[in-house]
């Protein structure tokens, strides 16, 4: 579905990206992790369009998508959930979902809000309430179902887990997971490892802008390297 090949990028004068090389197929999670610092998200701005690449490639479904306004990525169905919710905080749950359907999906808007409330139900007894006032992980759920509203086709999560209670994490994962169970592909972006590891059929490790290591998640999580650089091991 995404392929990125030699991808450079940064933003302003500034180099973050250097030779990237990764792809996701079909119905795949694809962990994508790093500290801070490490490019995760000025991969994820120059994918969906935020930034213009330097050079290289990025390809979704065939066809080349660098440099493209993000507006026409969402179009296509390649969206991305931000770092740090990003919900609307002076409008209702229910506006918030509704904004997800702007470019895309908006026939379907009533349906797929139905679809959400499924997922995530502890929002149905919040959609009046103002985003800004709910709890960090409720903001998370409307986050994702607002970019599910958008019907994608490759959902970008970046840092899904961040700022959240360790009970919360676990949640969190576990929806991802159910999410993805339903034949959505997803980029995860993470500093979590092991959870994420747990998830994801395939992963990527970034640091100072390059790929380290790449591979099965299931081989990942018994990699010297990954224990030794992230799990202090």
């Amino acid at each position: 579905m995404l392929e990125v090949k030699s991808l450079e990028a940064g933003y302003g004068l500034v180099q973050v990206l250097r030779g990237i090389d990764l792809n996701v197929n079909s119905g795949e999670i694809v962990a994508v992790l790093g500290s801070n610092g490490a490019g995760k998200s000025t991969l994820n701005n120059t994918i969906s369009g935020l930034y213009k690449p330097f050079a290289g490639s990025i390809q979704f479904e065939g066809q080349e998508i660098s440099g493209m306004a993000s507006e026409r990525i969402v179009e296509m169905g390649l969206v991305q959930v931000p770092e740090g919710r990003r919900v609307f905080p002076n409008l209702s749950v229910l506006e918030n979902l509704e904004m997800g359907s702007y470019r895309r999906g908006k026939g379907n808007r009533a349906k797929n809000i139905e679809h959400i409330l499924e997922i995530f139900p502890r929002l149905s007894a919040r959609l009046k309430q103002l985003a800004g006032t709910l709890s960090g992980g409720e903001q998370q759920m409307v986050a994702i179902g607002r970019g599910l509203m958008a019907e994608p086709r490759l959902l970008i999560l970046d840092e899904p887990s961040l700022g959240l209670s360790p009970l919360l994490v676990e949640q969190m994962f576990t929806l991802i997971k159910k999410i993805n169970n339903d034949g959505l592909a997803i980029v995860l972006v993470e500093q979590n490892v092991v959870q994420s590891l747990a998830v994801a059929d395939r992963a990527y490790v970034l640091e100072n802008g390059e790929i380290a290591l790449s591979g099965p998640a299931s081989e990942l999580i018994d990699d010297a390297q990954l224990k030794k650089s992230y799990l202090g091991i």
